[in-house]
Parts: structure tokens; C-alpha cells; sequence
């Protein structure tokens, strides 16, 4: 079975950057929407940016409009999510993952899940 592998995650202080990837275990074309997650410890997992196959569409939410932006690799298959002026609220593990039904930030919408990496900004 296919699995996403994320990787890029580390330590910064706010205002840093980091530049999360994320990439499937062997070629395949089984999805057409790929999103960024992340879940903060007691809190939900919520939807950060989502891109459809090709990249023709991309969704972000409010929390990250203008500093985060997703992107993809078409040629080596690999999602990218760069994170720029990062705050301390970003804090949370990343998990990126692939849904064939619709371009949106529900995670249920989504069932091919890596296993995340995480993200901890500092003040």
C-alpha cells in the first residue's frame, strides 16, 4: 500500500521559516487533492492548505493566508508546504494527505494519511 512520508519539520523561533515535504512511497496517480494538516496537542487536527493534482486550485485557511503556501512537484510527485513568518500558534504536528472526492480543508475528505512531522516555533 501506497504511504505519504513527511519530512522538514524542526525547531525555529518566530518569525523563521520552514519548508515541509512530502512524498508517496512509490509513483502512483490514485488521488486527485492532496492537504496539509496539523494537530496541536488537545486540539483537533485542522486543514492548513489543500492543491489539487497539477495545481491548478490551492485553499488555505485564514490562520496562514499569506505566509503558508502549497505546492507540488508534479515531476518527482512531491508536496511541498512553505511556511514563512511562522508564529508560536503554529506549533503542532504536520501531516500531509491525498483524497480523490473534493478540494477542501475537512480532513474527512482525505484517506491516504502520512505519519507527520513536527513543528515547534519558539517565542
Amino acid at each position: 500500500q501506497v504511504q505519504l512520508v513527511e519530512s522538514g519539520g524542526g525547531s525555529v523561533q518566530t518569525g523563521g521559516t520552514l519548508r515541509l515535504s512530502c512524498a508517496p512511497s512509490e509513483n502512483t496517480n490514485s488521488w486527485s487533492y492532496m492537504g496539509w494538516f496539523r494537530q496541536a496537542p488537545g486540539k483537533e487536527r485542522e486543514g492548513v492548505a489543500g492543491i489539487s493534482t497539477g495545481g491548478s486550485w490551492t485553499i488555505y485557511a485564514d490562520s496562514v493566508k499569506g505566509r503558508f503556501t502549497i505546492s507540488q512537484d508534479n515531476a518527482k510527485n512531491i508536496l511541498y508546504l512553505q511556511m514563512n513568518t511562522l508564529k508560536p500558534e503554529d506549533t503542532a504536528k504536520y501531516y500531509c494527505a491525498a483524497g480523490r472526492i473534493a478540494l477542501t480543508l475537512s480532513p474527512a475528505w482525505y484517506h491516504l494519511w502520512g505519519q507527520g512531522t513536527q513543528v515547534t516555533v519558539s517565542s
